[in-house]
């Protein structure tokens, strides 16, 4: 728990770190998915997931939101470009869920050879055993750090004597909580209610399927191991430790295929021995949709949404997490990706059962009596993701049902159009993403359209 009634700390509060991860399947103009190469191999920031065709971009380190948004949108107008350029043009898929796919070899894995061919081999491992089709779904990942001068302070106050073994435990807490309550954010950010029919049914395609969820990727159908995970939040060496326990039982090939929505990372090189010796960099939120209605595929609204949550659950206190209240979070994440919040339950921590609605009316509001005094943007981004709780119309997910229904490939595939030429129109310098006047991989928003 922060020492909020310390000024140095309170100060300090919303400074933090930001970098996210945007995957995207890349399409031809027929709305079927790609099968060219990933068209950016050295560049280290636009990378490919499970397929040769999903198109990941990872920013650098930002200070703030608006500055890792707009670190994005440069990249991903980089990216549009180089697909615009291509002998047959291609586009970004603007949703979580896919448009058209004829098979199962219509989604080819990625592809890596020498040195990483372990890579192909352990994507193999994940068709063979989930299926190709769930890897089509692609998300947002929002990696968050709080900052160093926050931490020290705390740390002075806190009186301990490690400062990395504070910072551990200040994280795996983090963790904890965020599972307590991060189904919050399936709900506030779930968009992709809509299925193509060749999804459910080979050769079946044009046809929208509704399946009563507002985020399929998040949901019962999507990103879930064949268990429900029980993880040891007493510390980091714990917490790794839980997690290598599921590769050591063999329900895991490797700690990487745990999907669960809240990761820790370490600073570099992702694995649970540096997760050990290095200790916590950052925490990683999975569990965001594509947003079709933002620019660059996220609104920095929810993201900075993101940031206060975070904040909010490192000041509020512990909450008891017996093993059997896990069980129940991950059914409350998978709760609160259904379209209809007021049928759907979820489990509060003292045990009570609300609909998702009330259960994130009450969680805003307490969030709300937190930040009184803060700055007022800090209010109005919490009155705008309210909205989506008091006003089904502001939902994403509603919004995406009912703008892209009745031809959601067809719809869909005039949106990315239209956004790659939004991305590639001819910008003069000091006019790119609000004014971004920093150099991103050696060049600016002036030279994208030379890329």
């Amino acid at each position: 728990m922060l020492h909020t009634e310390n000024e140095n700390v309170r100060s300090r509060l919303l400074k933090g770190h930001f970098g996210i991860e945007k995957e995207s399947l890349r399409i031809g103009g027929d709305g079927y998915l790609a099968h060219t190469k990933h068209p950016f191999p050295k560049d280290p920031h636009i990378v490919r997931d499970f397929s040769e065709n999903q198109t990941e971009i990872n920013t650098p380190v930002a200070g703030t939101a608006q500055e890792a948004v707009e670190m994005l949108g440069l990249y991903y107008r980089k990216l549009q470009a180089g697909l615009k350029g291509l002998c047959n043009r291609e586009y970004l898929w603007p949703f979580s869920s896919p448009p058209f796919i004829r098979n199962e070899e219509d989604i080819p894995i990625a592809r890596f050879y020498g040195a990483q061919a372990a890579k192909t081999g352990y994507r193999e491992y994940l068709s063979d055993r989930y299926g190709r089709y769930k890897m089509t779904f692609s998300g947002i990942h929002v990696n968050y750090s709080f900052d160093e001068e926050l931490l020290l302070a705390d740390f002075a106050v806190s009186g301990g004597r490690d400062f990395m073994e504070y910072k551990n435990q200040l994280y795996v807490i983090l963790a904890e909580q965020a599972a307590v309550y991060g189904w919050l954010l399936v709900a506030a950010t779930a968009a992709s209610p809509l299925l193509d029919s060749s999804f459910v049914e080979k050769k079946q395609y044009g046809e929208d399927t509704f399946t009563g969820l507002s985020s399929i990727r998040c949901s019962e159908l999507g990103y879930w191991n064949y268990f429900a995970p029980i993880l040891d939040y007493t510390d980091i060496r714990r917490y790794a430790d839980s997690i290598k326990q599921f590769v050591d039982d063999g329900l895991l090939r490797t700690p990487a295929e745990l999907y669960y929505p809240i990761r820790l990372k370490p600073a570099g090189e992702n694995s649970l021995l540096a997760l050990r010796e290095k200790g916590v960099d950052h925490i990683e939120l999975r569990m965001f949709d594509l947003n079709p209605f933002a620019f660059s595929g996220v609104d920095v609204r929810d993201v900075q949404f993101a940031q206060f949550f975070l904040v909010w659950l490192l000041c509020r206190g512990r909450q008891e997490f017996p093993k059997y209240a896990q069980v129940q979070a991950v059914q409350n994440f998978k709760n609160a990706a259904h379209y209809d919040l007021k049928t759907v339950k979820i489990v509060m921590p003292d045990g009570t059962v609300w609909p998702v609605v009330d259960a994130a009316l009450c969680v805003l509001r307490e969030m709300q009596e937190f930040y009184q005094g803060f700055p007022e943007e800090v209010r109005r981004i919490l009155e705008f993701e309210t909205e989506k709780f008091t006003n089904q119309e502001k939902r994403y997910a509603y919004r995406v049902r009912k703008e892209f229904g009745g031809g959601f490939v067809k719809k869909g595939l005039a949106l990315a159009k239209q956004r790659q030429e939004e991305a590639t129109v001819v910008l003069q310098e000091g006019n790119c993403e609000k004014s971004v006047n920093f150099v991103v991989a050696g060049w600016k928003c002036t030279d994208i359209n030379k890329s």
